[in-house]
């Protein structure tokens, strides 16, 4: 088979609509019942509420694209696609948040020099700072993932290895959850969401090898922690905002989520696969970066003047614009630029990346 695989478009696609989810999942239902403004979707937030759980959709997504932008590559190539694909947008998410932030927040928020500065490093939780906007949270999950796939790069990457390695993640994460290691062992374990990357990684490895019975084990196995800990999860977020979670409609999300990735290791969806997706995909990390807070200052600000259905829609359409304004001029003519500084001294010999694998 091939060491440059194709791009899978739908991947975009996806990405994308999870981002909306979580979008709508703040908008519509947490940014009222979290008490950032008074703008209810009461109605609306029977569904709503359900749209944290694009966050596992990215975890899975992440398991999968990660581990094929990964394959082939040196340690160098990958820290260097890693910090590309991050830090411009980020940085910039973190200025713009924080100026709407000091100028339209009226208190909503709070935000400080040191707190920005530790922010720009994207490893702020290790000194337990504040993150400038509550979705940043996300990053430092991937971040440690991105440790072990590094890890990977290292050792060398072969069909044996890496499932090895996700026989040996999993039981980790058993062993963290029965108590048998210590809690910090979580800290890299991270048994809350290791199933979706472990699950991602699986069926990358189902879609580059085939189907083998690791792989028609690991994902069941996965699967089954994954509605174990979303049911659990979910009755915490329930706590949190005062609502009561369908154990059911968690599972038959969780079993969609798993599904649809499923179908497109298997090569199912490739029939959807537009170029145009791109686009799609392009938008969906600025977004997932600005619209969390911005969008609820705005959201305050706004909610006596605007019809809440217009002021809704309107948001979400600001934001897709603003993402594609990052996208467009500070993404990609950073992006090679910022590329070629880091990768000035990598050897001629490194491997080539995969073509056209999807990052994020």
């Amino acid at each position: 088979m091939s060491t440059r695989p194709e791009r899978l478009y739908e991947l975009d696609g996806l990405r994308l609509l999870a981002a909306l989810f979580v979008v709508l999942f703040h908008y519509v239902f947490s940014g009222w019942a979290g008490d950032k403004t008074t703008v209810t979707f009461v109605t609306e937030s029977a569904w709503a509420k359900y749209g944290y759980l694009g966050v596992d959709l990215f975890f899975l997504i992440s398991g999968f694209v990660v581990l094929m932008s990964a394959w082939g590559r040196s340690p160098r190539q990958f820290v260097v696609s890693r910090v590309v694909r991050l830090y411009p947008a980020y940085w910039i998410g973190i200025a713009v948040t924080a100026l709407v932030t000091v100028a339209l927040g009226q208190g909503l928020f709070q935000v400080s020099l040191t707190q920005v500065l530790a922010n720009l490093t994207m490893f702020q939780a290790i000194p337990n700072i504040e993150n400038v906007d509550v979705v940043y949270w996300t990053l430092w999950a991937e971040m440690r993932f991105y440790l072990l796939i590094l890890v990977f790069t290292f050792i060398g990457m072969t069909r044996g290895r890496v499932m090895a390695a996700l026989w040996g993640w999993l039981a980790l994460t058993f062993l963290v959850e029965a108590g048998v290691l210590p809690g910090i062992a979580d800290l890299v374990v991270q048994s809350e969401f290791s199933h979706y990357f472990i699950a991602g990684m699986a069926l990358f490895m189902l879609y580059r090898f085939g189907l083998d019975w690791q792989i028609a084990l690991l994902v069941p196995i996965c699967l089954g922690n994954a509605v174990y800990r979303a049911i659990g999860y979910a009755e915490a977020v329930g706590e949190r905002y005062s609502v009561t979670y369908s154990p059911v409609v968690i599972t038959a999300l969780v079993v969609l989520i798993f599904l649809i990735m499923t179908f497109v290791a298997l090569r199912v969806t490739q029939p959807l696969s537009r170029p145009g997706m791109v686009t799609a995909g392009a938008l969906t990390y600025p977004l997932y970066l600005l619209h969390a807070h911005v969008g609820f200052i705005l959201l305050a600000r706004l909610e006596d003047s605007v019809n809440k259905y217009v002021l809704l829609v309107g948001l979400i359409v600001v934001m897709l614009g603003a993402a594609y304004l990052v996208h467009r001029f500070v993404e990609r003519p950073l992006a090679p630029r910022l590329k070629r500084l880091l990768s000035k001294r990598e050897p001629a010999h490194a491997a080539a990346a995969p073509a056209g694998a999807p990052t994020r």
